[in-house]
């Protein structure tokens, strides 16, 4: 049976904690290695996961081959799409805005899946930060804010929060909330004792988040070295204002999403049973 990511909640506690220190092992050069090839499916716009995926593959010896994710949408069985690649590739990695499109290719279940990103999840981009915050400490003891609107970065960090238990709130406007998120829609509040703020882009919603930007001042209510970390592409002036992300403030910086690399080896290895 292939080990698919679509979901984060798919997966168990155990599955989270294989990949973690299958990513320990890639960031110090020791993780396994295989002969294969990973098919990839992104757009052109695509950026740090394109680029962390497709080097990563490369790395531990497999071939990247990819396509643009509008190949995928001939009307062509998900089945045979599948069943075709099975003969020459070892797991796909995907990116489309469609998940049902991914339930279609993993529940073929001949190939691992991997959820590159789609626009109810991204859980590639959430495990690499939660492994980012590990490098800190113990993510189960620290208090998560998610600064921002119902999308696929705020479904993302519910479906690790319940797979590990993690205290996470969100911050918005109560009709923008995520489904079953613990929720406030007072920034202060919120801020105050946090460990970690997280954002997303503000998108259609900028007018009804322009209340809910971090500022330095505002970072000021969380605890002492608390890190701000917003989702990439973030805007200066819409979810974080200019002086949050300059340096030497609470900005976790670009170096923090240099875990991407072993974080997709490590997801790559453990569809592929390597770990």
């Amino acid at each position: 049976m292939a080990r698919h990511l679509v979901r984060l909640d798919d997966w168990s506690e155990a599955d989270v904690e294989a990949v973690l220190g299958l990513a320990d092992a890639y960031a110090a050069g020791r993780g396994p290695t295989t002969d294969g090839a990973a098919v990839l499916f992104f757009p052109a716009s695509s950026l740090r996961t394109r680029v962390t995926f497709e080097r990563g593959a490369r790395l531990m010896g497999l071939q990247s081959i990819l396509f643009p994710p509008e190949t995928l949408e001939k009307p062509e069985a998900a089945e045979d799409v599948v069943g075709y690649l099975a003969n020459w590739a070892d797991v796909l990695v995907v990116r489309h805005p469609e998940i049902a499109l991914l339930d279609r290719l993993a529940g073929v279940d001949a190939l691992p899946v991997v959820n590159a990103m789609t626009r109810a999840n991204h859980p590639c981009e959430v495990l690499s930060d939660v492994y980012a915050l590990a490098q800190r400490g113990d993510v189960r003891s620290m208090r998560l804010v998610f600064v921002g609107a119902d999308g696929n970065i705020a479904r993302a960090w519910q479906e690790i929060g319940r797979v590990l238990g993690l205290d996470l709130v969100q911050c918005c406007p109560a009709d923008l909330a995520s489904p079953g998120a613990a929720w406030t829609d007072d920034l202060a509040a919120a801020l105050t004792g946090a460990d970690v703020v997280l954002t997303d882009g503000a998108g259609r919603h900028a007018d009804a988040l322009a209340p809910y930007r971090v500022t330095r001042e505002l970072m000021r209510l969380a605890h002492p070295g608390a890190v701000l970390n917003p989702c990439p592409p973030f805007t200066r002036g819409q979810e974080v204002s200019a002086d949050a992300v300059a340096p030497g403030g609470p900005f976790v910086g670009y170096g923090f999403k240099k875990h991407l690399l072993p974080v997709q080896q490590a997801v790559l290895a453990h569809c592929l049973h390597l770990g």
